[in-house]
């Protein structure tokens, strides 16, 4: 779906096709969305923080409309992030701000560790970090984020389950992870998720994100396990989401941040979505 009153176009960057929205003028604010949605996540909330920033909503490698790379090792966060550095200066703009939710949030991090003289102001929306949940995991987190292993799955026996019902499995994450009915979904931008995970390559391409994660992410994590975010980061997050349930989240990003803050929206893990409005001031606040 259109972001309303945004360009749309996509760039042949580092090897593939990037599909992106941009809009407004200001500052540049990068906005990196998660599984399973699309640049749509930011359909009501992008046109706000236009009248601040110049605002751009890329779809990431894997999702979308963006390429969907065959290879595992070409999903990983560290690809995903070069994706988005090359973005911002196919755009002009050299440094920048970046706010990510879920897996968007996983890439801004590698993104700000990777690319430190590129961001300058960071959020990190209803996440912890990636090696802490797949290095620490305790029964309760791994009975609530099953998919992280389902997904992960070689082969394409899990593709194939999915695509057997892809808006009944998709929904069921949707609704899943706390504090969210289908019915919280805008209908736009739900239509523009289920046109996008009905792709049979989008399906792989999911499935390949949470391929790298456990091939290729959590390595790359644990080679920078003492590494500090040295721009200024909020930790945002769900109130009732089930991050809030299982963990401290802000405690679990004390020891990664130089110059960190927390705040906690309504909702749970999909607040953009259900929240809009108020995570539009809690961004507000933060991007000045």
């Amino acid at each position: 779906m259109p972001i309303p009153g945004f360009r749309h176009a996509t760039a042949q960057l580092n090897g593939i096709r990037i599909a992106y929205s941009t809009g407004g003028s200001g500052p540049p604010l990068l906005l990196l969305h998660g599984f399973p949605q699309t640049r749509a996540l930011w359909a009501h909330v992008a046109p706000a923080l236009a009248e601040t920033h110049t605002v751009v909503c890329p779809d990431l490698r894997g999702y979308g409309d963006s390429d969907k790379p065959r290879e595992v090792a070409a999903c990983s966060f560290r690809e995903m992030a070069r994706d988005q550095s090359a973005l911002m200066s196919h755009l002009g703009h050299d440094r920048f701000a970046v706010a990510g939710h879920d897996r968007g949030g996983r890439v801004a991090h590698r993104l700000a560790l990777d690319a430190p003289d590129a961001v300058i102001s960071l959020c990190l929306m209803d996440i912890v970090p990636t090696h802490t949940l797949l290095t620490e995991l305790r029964m309760d987190v791994a009975q609530t984020y099953y998919h992280w292993f389902f997904l992960a799955q070689p082969g394409a026996l899990i593709e194939d389950m999915i695509a057997a019902d892809p808006d009944a499995y998709y929904q069921s994450c949707l609704t899943g992870w706390g504090a969210a009915a289908l019915d919280d979904f805008a209908p736009d931008q739900l239509a523009a998720y289920r046109a996008s995970w009905r792709n049979r390559d989008t399906i792989r391409g999911m499935c390949n994100d949470y391929r790298a994660a456990i091939a290729h992410d959590v390595t790359d994590d644990a080679a920078d396990l003492d590494a500090r975010i040295a721009c200024p980061t909020l930790i945002l997050y769900g109130r009732e989401g089930a991050m809030a349930r299982h963990y401290d989240v802000p405690a679990t990003w004390t020891s990664k941040c130089a110059d960190m803050r927390s705040g906690t929206v309504e909702g749970g893990h999909f607040f953009i979505d259900t929240a809009p409005e108020a995570t539009i001031a809690a961004l507000r606040r933060f991007f000045v």
